[in-house]
């Protein structure tokens, strides 16, 4: 299991100064209870170059810049009016679903635009998704990944055309955990629900 702190920063462009530990990571947490039955289904995000969150909360509303937004007003398909909601506590925390608990780095090295980039295709997807009803099947927050990813045309982790069902696999794979907690948090009752239906099925 690995920590925040014992991620590798080789990917992240030195001359980032203002680089985070979650900069350039899509970022994850539990969804109860779908997760204590389904580990591998949680609430998605993706990290700014400066570690900001940013995640599709719920029909037309989207996490960005540590603030939850709600579209008033619908122009050229681009939120033309957001309404301020609440200041979160930190700017790494998803205001639906608490901190996230794991985390997975995309190196951008190889990215055209770099940083810049990375952010523009993150504000692309948030305008965007601030028009879109939430459908917790078809276009949930692992849809608002998957279109800031394919808008800035990244590959990584052999993926270029990135969807929600790879996404899923890919962060309950390879994202590194945040935490001790994190682990828990995802195992845990998953674990109690299992070995309750073991014992019941042996009584």
């Amino acid at each position: 299991m690995s920590s925040l702190n014992s991620y590798e920063h080789s990917t992240v462009p030195a001359t980032m100064a203002d680089a985070s530990p979650l900069s350039f990571t899509i970022l994850w947490s539990p969804l109860p209870p779908i997760t204590w039955v389904l580990p591998f289904i949680g609430h998605m995000g993706i990290a700014t170059s400066r570690g900001v969150a940013c995640d599709f909360q719920g029909p037309y509303t989207v996490g960005e810049r540590g603030r939850m937004v709600s579209l008033l007003e619908i122009s050229n398909d681009l939120c033309k009016s957001i309404q301020l909601v609440s200041i979160l506590p930190s700017h790494t925390i998803f205001k639906a679903f608490g901190k996230p608990t794991r985390a997975l780095r995309i190196d951008i090295r190889s990215l055209p635009g770099g940083a810049d980039q990375w952010d523009k295709a993150i504000t692309e997807a948030n305008a965007e998704y601030c028009t879109r009803m939430h459908n917790i099947c078809c276009d949930n927050c692992h849809s608002h990944v998957a279109y800031a990813l394919n808008a800035m045309d990244i590959r990584a982790y052999g993926v270029r055309n990135w969807d929600m069902v790879k996404l899923c696999f890919l962060m309950f794979f390879k994202g590194k955990f945040l935490g001790v907690e994190g682990f828990v948090r995802q195992f845990l009752p998953f674990g109690l629900l299992l070995l309750i239906a073991t014992l019941v099925k042996v009584i």
